[in-house]
């Protein structure tokens, strides 16, 4: 065993208090084990036995308890995250994670004032969480009856999941992604319980606020274009789609009590109260955003966020009116004021306190709009608002529209029945449905299928193919759409 080795152990062992007459001399030590820690894990194995033998992690937070000086703090959370980073042996990582050291560093009261030290805490607790594994995650929590009470790995990271620096947040997201990858049950089940399960509801009320704010700035360019304005929606637009592609991450993790807390809460405090109310350019005493900034931001979420009940219930809100929102979710909606003189702080819409919550499924939504038509009136629904910029709406109004219109069509989450109920089923999907009602013997696709009024068939057989058996000649094309 080097006498390096030797001597540094024997030396910090020694010191009883930390102050700025040792700090340098423990700095120096701090750095030097954790490289020779490293050196063994990949070189020597000696090496790192012994440093287990001298019980290092404990000295590591011993020399913490005693320090007076932030400087020490600092060195020891970036030792740390260095040395984790690159042990490559699990039983090196078994050691390190074992017997709590790991946990009382998590939760020991750092001065977080300091930013560096922030930043560097935040590194640590990502550096642990790239090491996580079905076998060393178990290292880092408490159970009691089979069941997780307690993960401070976690935890602590989500206290800073939308801190103002967007380091730390990219950091804090890394961190929760792999946990959710590590697919353990008990973990799963104790991120999707109260308190930690508000992690996803607040995810998307900070993303509403981001909403709101991206809508302020394209008011702001309409009325004072420049190229810093435009440059700052366009940086806007890349937190908002990280910000949606980081919710696919998540669910991509297959946890369905993420998938549907991320649904939910995407309906009840963005979706339905903020959004869909937003298509309507109708005079209303309160709107929260442009019309133009929600055809946006629909888009993308079909776009990027692939949940089947989501783009469905999207889909199934368009044929409510913007009434029935504003129904279920209070008179008044809270937030953004369309006039951009008044902000407020976004604040999510509470409930009436009953203990049953609003059902936000397609069949729901559709059953609601049926029984608000007596007080809904002569209100178009929101499909019709859609189609209603395409027709007489400016040019950005029409694209918008069109956009979600071509986004809903090619979302394969989509239902097809959502689509032909909307319109814009395609037409070879229209003829193997036509032809699928024929084969099992349903009279009206029969005669919608061979109908020479069939606007499909006057649309997609040219003149030659008319002068053939109307009938054969679709039969023939329909059999070539189901081959596709």
């Amino acid at each position: 065993m080097p006498v390096d080795a030797i001597y540094l152990t024997e030396q910090l062992s020694k010191v009883q208090i930390v102050n700025e007459v040792n700090k340098d001399f423990v700095i120096e030590a701090l750095r030097s084990i954790a490289e020779l820690i490293t050196y063994g894990d990949q070189h020597d194995p000696n090496f790192f036995e012994f440093f287990m033998e001298k019980q290092v992690m404990a000295d590591f937070v011993r020399i913490l308890k005693i320090s007076k000086t932030l400087t020490i703090s600092v060195q020891l959370l970036q030792t740390m995250s260095i040395m984790i980073q690159n042990l490559k042996n699990e039983h090196a990582i078994y050691y390190i994670f074992s017997n709590e050291h790991i946990n009382y560093l998590i939760t020991y009261t750092f001065d977080f004032r300091n930013e560096e030290l922030l930043s560097y805490y935040i590194s640590f607790l990502r550096a642990i969480s790239g090491k996580l594994n079905k076998n060393t995650i178990s290292l880092l929590v408490k159970t009691q009856n089979d069941e997780v009470i307690s993960f401070p790995m976690y935890a602590e990271a989500i206290r800073f999941a939308f801190h103002e620096e967007s380091m730390i947040r990219t950091a804090v997201r890394a961190l929760t992604l792999n946990v959710y990858h590590v697919g353990d049950e008990g973990v799963n089940r104790f991120v999707t319980s109260r308190p930690h399960a508000e992690y996803f509801s607040n995810l998307v009320t900070f993303f509403a606020k981001q909403c709101l704010s991206l809508d302020k700035l394209v008011s702001d360019v309409s009325k004072r274009p420049s190229p810093e304005a435009t440059s700052a929606i366009l940086g806007a637009v890349d937190e908002i789609e990280d910000n949606l592609y980081y919710c696919s991450d998540v669910i991509s993790a297959g946890i369905p009590d993420v998938g549907r807390l991320i649904t939910g809460n995407m309906l009840k405090l963005l979706i339905f109260p903020l959004l869909l109310p937003s298509l309507v350019t109708e005079a209303v005493s309160e709107t929260q955003i442009g019309a133009v900034t929600s055809l946006y931001l629909l888009c993308c979420i079909l776009r990027i966020v692939k949940i089947k009940d989501l783009a469905n219930t999207i889909a199934a809100a368009l044929f409510c009116a913007r009434e029935t929102f504003v129904t279920i979710f209070g008179a008044k909606l809270n937030g953004y004021l369309s006039n951009h003189g008044t902000s407020k702080e976004y604040q999510p819409p509470d409930y009436d306190g009953s203990s049953t919550r609003p059902d936000f499924s397609p069949i729901h939504l559709g059953r609601d709009a049926v029984l608000r038509d007596n007080y809904i009136g002569s209100c178009m629904a929101l499909r019709e608002v859609l189609l209603s910029y395409v027709t007489t709406g400016d040019e950005v109004q029409v694209l918008g529209s069109l956009s979600v219109l071509a986004t809903l069509l090619q979302t394969k989450e989509l239902d097809e029945s959502m689509l032909d109920a909307l319109g814009i089923l395609p037409q070879r999907k229209q003829h193997k449905k036509l032809l699928l009602q024929a084969l099992v013997g349903e009279g009206s696709g029969e005669e919608q299928l061979f109908s020479p009024e069939n606007s499909i068939t006057r649309d997609g057989l040219n003149s030659e193919a008319r002068q053939l058996n109307g009938g054969a000649c679709l039969f023939a094309e329909a059999l070539e759409a189901l081959r596709h």
